[in-house]
């Protein structure tokens, strides 16, 4: 089997889920991986052996105590070797001794470093701790969800070192095809990875959308929108487009809504949904959440079965796609999420065996080889010279090409006069493409930086020939159409990879390419439904849910970039393309990965807990002394809990022995939680979390996403940015790349194009088209500038 990353040799160093899940898919896709790991083994080996299993499977394992000069001199050879090292040490660790980053990258000139860390290197809240519940709270994913009054919830597991763990193998895939121009050390923040999932809702805000919490399963800016008890089962539902809105309540009688005109606004619906539940929640009881998916799917509604872990392990739809690895751990056999980057030629590994721990790493003290200059960095992008073309629309194909435009690569986003990308909103009537409000919508706008925007009407036979004629000079094509669009009209990967053998194709659907749900309409929130997450969160008696508005969207966007770096790299080395099926539910299963694990081991979920944690005691949210205001806190290990006895003069506590190790606080939980509730009710969040953090105790402010252009931290990184742009203005702050080389993070370079800005522009120079030529294609109205209305369309059509 051709593995797409089998060349290359990576360290890991620092421990952290982090850094393992950037190794894993590292590993899994063949490349050769030294896990170092204290002489006792990485703490998840105890705390977490199942878990640590699924993330360190296809990996060698080496001890080491880091502290000692001699064994710090045999890992200082054994990355004088490598090709990547992943660094998840504390900060203070990066810059003395034998594994100092400037010495290593002088001993090997063309390592690509990548250090991970909470809060990246400056700012405000670099010294701080964190566990994956805290950044979840600071990165303003944990405010939202939960009842109007509270509490709020968290979602479970490690989904902030995932998204962490995936962004930084972005980073260090990008070093790797730019590192020709010279060494490239990154540096990740987790924090504003997870950011990355909170960019619609400020996108929101600054369009005006509320910013309140609606209670559980409701969030803006549409309705329905949520999770619904059926006679047998939950279901998802979505719904979004005015057609869909009508079609729904068509299946449910609900003719006064129908024709309701306030209704035909998402906003109008989500200000009513209590009187509008009644309608159709109680009409859901009277089939099972099978019948009314399989309802859903005949109508094109976004309906979707939310499965609990045993029923998603069972379902065939992930079965027949192989979503499910075996992962083998000591003795025994489980299963886990497979890799979801799916790539159809250099295929990941499936699954495999945790390393036992590795002996102790052997060296003889002395430096591992003569020092070298670092070749200065070329000033040029790690992808400069990348070309792709953008068919891809909304949030998460548009996020993967955002991504690789702000590394350099040339991406040519093509639109339709017609059928604009559908987040440049849906009022499409005489008055709204008059005034260009198409132009103006801040989603669109945040996701599409950094590109050239051309027109081609696809469905036009000269629009298809000159995509085709574009796909020859190309590098990669993204896109993210229904199934059996590109098919009918001669575009997809078998037509376009005749033109050019080493193209890389990436499609997103939502089930994959080759599943029996392929046409399943779905948006961000669907996907995360169908996932199961939401049977993971919440209290007990909750019913399932969910987590976010759309996590599955940039989930999905950040899962799918990384895939597409592989197929480039690949492409790059060998000449060879290939398509890349993404599934992007599959692509939710890592952030359920834990409970996945025990649901195949023990044949039971974990209970639903609400904030509490296996590990983490105590952890929960704690309502502070203002409006809405929250403290999240999380106790990481016995340390932090003598630390916050001392923060909060718990005296008795502190002497009390029973409390003094994780499981005797479990069994005390009740009566902790009330006390720290106590405290944090007579203080400000800001000022609660401050304090703890100044004792070394992981805890947060529950950041509103909408608050987040505001944060002190990330304002001065310089994560938020803005630029020029005609019609829309320049004031809407945009979220940079969550890591960055030499402290700065990455430019915005320009704006997100007008509608065709370039499209004569790139036609003269890549299809040599003259004036005659460009002004025939617009008048057959293949291109152009200006949005069609629904009018015009209907017009034309009945032409």
């Amino acid at each position: 089997m051709i593995e797409a990353l089998s060349p290359y040799r990576v360290v890991e160093l620092g421990g952290g889920v982090a850094a393992a899940y950037c190794g894993k898919l590292f590993a899994d896709f063949g490349a050769t991986v030294t896990k170092v790991e204290p002489l006792a083994g990485d703490p998840l080996r105890t705390s977490e052996d199942l878990y640590f299993g699924w993330l360190n499977t296809n990996k060698r394992s080496v001890a080491a105590a880091l502290e000692q000069d001699a064994d710090a001199r045999a890992v200082q050879a054994l990355i004088a070797g490598a090709d990547v090292l992943v660094d998840a040490r504390p900060l203070r660790r990066l810059s003395s001794g034998p594994l100092a980053h400037d010495t290593l990258r002088r001993l090997n000139p063309r390592l690509v470093i990548v250090a991970v860390s909470w809060f990246g290197e400056t700012g405000p809240y670099r010294d701080y701790c964190a566990t994956d519940a805290t950044c979840w709270a600071w990165a303003g994913l944990t405010r939202l969800v939960g009842p109007r009054e509270g509490p709020l919830m968290t979602l479970p597991g490690h989904p902030a070192q995932i998204i962490g763990g995936t962004s930084a193998f972005t980073a260090a895939m990008a070093g790797l095809m730019g590192r020709a121009g010279g060494a490239r050390r990154f540096e990740l923040s987790i924090h504003e990875a997870c950011v990355t999932l909170a960019e619609y809702q400020v996108a929101l805000g600054a369009a005006g959308v509320p910013a309140a919490r609606l209670g559980l399963n409701r969030y803006a800016p549409t309705y329905p929108l949520g999770i619904f008890e059926c006679r047998e089962g939950w279901l998802g539902i979505t719904v979004v487009t005015h057609a869909q809105w009508q079609s729904f309540c068509s299946l449910f009688g609900m003719d006064e809504a129908a024709a309701h005109p306030d209704y035909q606004l998402n906003l109008n619906r989500v200000r009513d949904a209590d009187r509008l539940e009644p309608q159709f929640a109680t009409r859901l009881k009277a089939r099972s959440a099978e019948e009314w998916f399989e309802i859903g799917r005949r109508l094109k509604l976004p309906f979707v079965i939310v499965p609990d872990m045993g029923q998603l392990l069972a379902q065939d739809v992930h079965r027949r796609r192989g979503a499910f690895v075996p992962v083998r751990v000591g003795g025994r056999s489980v299963e886990g999420p497979a890799l979801p980057q799916r790539l159809t030629a250099t295929p990941a590994r499936r699954g495999g065996q945790a390393p036992a721990l590795g002996a102790r790493v052997a060296g003889d003290g002395r430096n591992a080889g003569a020092c070298l200059a670092v070749p200065p960095a070329s000033d040029a992008l790690p992808l400069a010279g990348v070309r792709i073309l953008d068919l891809s629309m909304g949030w998460a194909g548009p996020l993967v090409t955002r991504q690789l435009a702000d590394l350099g690569a040339e991406i040519l986003k093509v639109e339709s006069c017609r059928y604009p990308d559908w987040w440049r909103g849906t009022d499409f009537s005489d008055a709204a493409v008059a005034g260009r409000q198409y132009e103006t919508r801040p989603p669109f706008l945040m996701m599409n930086r950094n590109k050239t925007g051309i027109t081609l009407d696809l469905s036009h036979p000269r629009g298809a020939a000159m995509l085709k004629a574009l796909a020859a000079r190309a590098d990669a094509v993204v896109e993210n159409y229904s199934q059996g669009v590109l098919p009918r009209l001669g575009l997809d990967y078998p037509a376009l990879s005749e033109r050019n053998a080493s193209l890389v194709m990436m499609s997103m659907p939502a089930f994959g390419c080759d599943s029996e749900w392929r046409d399943v309409r779905a948006y961000g929130s669907t996907l995360e439904q169908a996932s199961g997450l939401p049977t993971l969160v919440g209290l007990p008696d909750w019913p399932p849910t969910s987590a976010h508005l759309a996590l599955g969207d940039p989930v999905g966007g950040l899962t799918a970039t990384a895939a597409l770096l592989a197929a480039l790299d690949h492409r790059r080395r060998t000449g060879r393309g290939q398509h890349v099926d993404i599934s992007q539910v599959e692509c939710m299963l890592p952030l359920a990965a834990h409970a996945i694990l025990e649901q195949s081991a023990t044949g039971r979920a974990p209970e639903r807990a609400g904030n509490r944690d296996p590990a983490h005691v105590p952890q929960g949210c704690f309502r502070c002394a203002g409006e809405d205001e929250w403290l999240f806190v999380s106790v990481a290990d016995d340390a932090q809990w003598r630390s916050l006895c001392a923060a909060l003069r718990w005296d008795a506590m502190a002497a009390d022995a029973g409390l003094a190790g994780a499981q005797g606080r479990r069994g005390r939980q009740d009566r902790i939680e009330a006390e720290l509730a106590a405290w944090a009710g007579t203080r400000g969040a800001q000022a609660a979390a401050a304090h703890l953090q100044a004792h070394a105790v992981c805890a947060a402010v529950v950041v509103s996403p909408f608050d987040l252009p505001r944060d002190a931290h990330l304002r001065e990184r310089g994560f938020w940015q803005t630029a020029q742009r005609a019609i829309a203005g320049s004031d809407l702050p945009q979220a940079a790349l969550p890591f960055r080389q030499s402290g700065a993070p990455y430019a915005l370079r320009t704006p997100a194009p007008l509608l065709g800005q370039s499209t004569l522009d790139v036609l003269r120079e890549y299809l040599d088209l003259d004036d005659a030529a460009l002004a025939d294609l617009r008048e057959a109205g293949v291109i152009g500038e200006t949005a069609v209305s629904a009018s015009q369309r209907r017009a034309r059509t009945a032409a």
